[in-house]
């Protein structure tokens, strides 16, 4: 049974910084691509991020570019996001997703920038 934990979420101010995590259990993490997505109150689901299954190629939306690094550990079966610079636009809540953005996602995390 495909499990996804997603923890490191909380309220900072502008330009602050997070480290989100994703805890992978119940299939072969180091076989999948994994995505970050989020989605803000009143909206749709929004990529953030992507990891290939060994690491060798990440992308990501335009815009978390420059401020955002995703990696992933697939010993520990984990994926992580650190966010910096972060701005009130990055409010909502984070789910790491399997193999596609529309993928298995765990509960979510909540990351609120504010002022």
């Amino acid at each position: 049974q495909v499990q996804l934990v997603e923890s490191g979420g909380g309220a900072v101010q502008p330009g602050g910084s997070l480290r989100l995590s994703c805890a992978a259990s119940g299939f072969i993490f180091s076989r999948f691509n994994m995505w970050w997505v989020r989605q803000a109150p009143g909206k749709g689901l929004e990529w953030v991020s992507f990891i290939s299954s060994g690491s060798g190629s990440t992308a990501y939306a335009d815009s978390v570019k420059g401020r955002f690094a995703i990696s992933r550990d697939n010993v520990k079966n984990e994926m992580y996001l650190q966010m910096n610079a972060l701005k009130p636009e990055d409010t909502a809540t984070y789910y790491c997703a399997k193999d596609r953005i529309n993928g298995e996602r765990g509960q979510g995390t909540q990351v609120t920038v504010s002022s």
